[in-house]
């Protein structure tokens, strides 16, 4: 049984948020270079040590949030349907969040949403660092094929196949709603984008994550 949080982990929690917050309210009027950590610091109303205590760096003030996702795909494989491959697995699971409009899909048009994908996919520090969490979504995407393939090397090249595909797929949808596109608009097109997509490697790699007997 899961316990809720107790009161410390609760403060600890609400203080990261609204980090969290005050860094990004500064980073999209001002733009993310412009703005320094001694600037969130002030804003948070907190020193620049404490900041640091919950956050490594000003780029995961920002990026933080990926933490929560970084285990979605394993997860999706793991969890999936009797008879179901990987990659099935994953492109059902796209393709719902396509239709709920999750924006870790790319495809939500909330004025909010699409302020934050420009902020991450026009920032150059951000896109260095986000490659730290898309390296922890691969080797816990990679671990959970393992038993798939048998095969560490295997395993780990169809994550990164079905990861970047993923992300991929999440900054085209992004792409056509920045140009003005409405997601209701965007949808068919990212369905088909992600039918193509996942097709690709539905073709050659399901070959490859075939459970081997036993």
């Amino acid at each position: 049984m899961e316990h809720p949080p107790g009161l410390r982990e609760q403060k600890k929690l609400r203080t990261r948020r609204h980090l969290m917050d005050a860094a990004l309210d500064l980073f999209l009027q001002h733009g993310f270079d412009a703005v320094s950590v001694a600037d969130v610091a002030a804003a948070a109303e907190v020193s620049k040590p404490t900041l640091f205590r919950y956050f490594a760096s000003k780029e995961d003030l920002v990026l933080h949030r990926f933490a929560d996702h970084q285990d979605e795909a394993a997860h999706v494989v793991r969890a999936r349907a009797t008879g179901h491959t990987p990659v099935q697995a994953l492109h059902r699971h796209f393709l719902q969040g396509l239709s709920s409009r999750d924006p870790i899909t790319g495809l939500n048009d909330a004025a909010d949403v699409v302020a934050f994908q420009r902020l991450l996919y026009t920032t150059a520090s951000l896109q260095i660092r986000l490659l730290h969490y898309t390296e922890r979504e691969v080797d816990l995407l990679a671990e959970a094929l393992r038993p798939d393939t048998g095969d560490a090397l295997t395993a780990r090249l169809a994550a990164l196949h079905l990861v970047t595909v993923r992300h991929e797929l999440g900054r085209e949808n992004w792409r056509m709603i920045a140009a003005g596109r409405s997601a209701d608009e965007v949808h068919p097109d990212a369905v088909a984008h992600a039918d193509r997509a996942f097709g690709m490697l539905a073709t050659g790699m399901d070959a490859s994550l075939r459970r081997p007997p036993g």
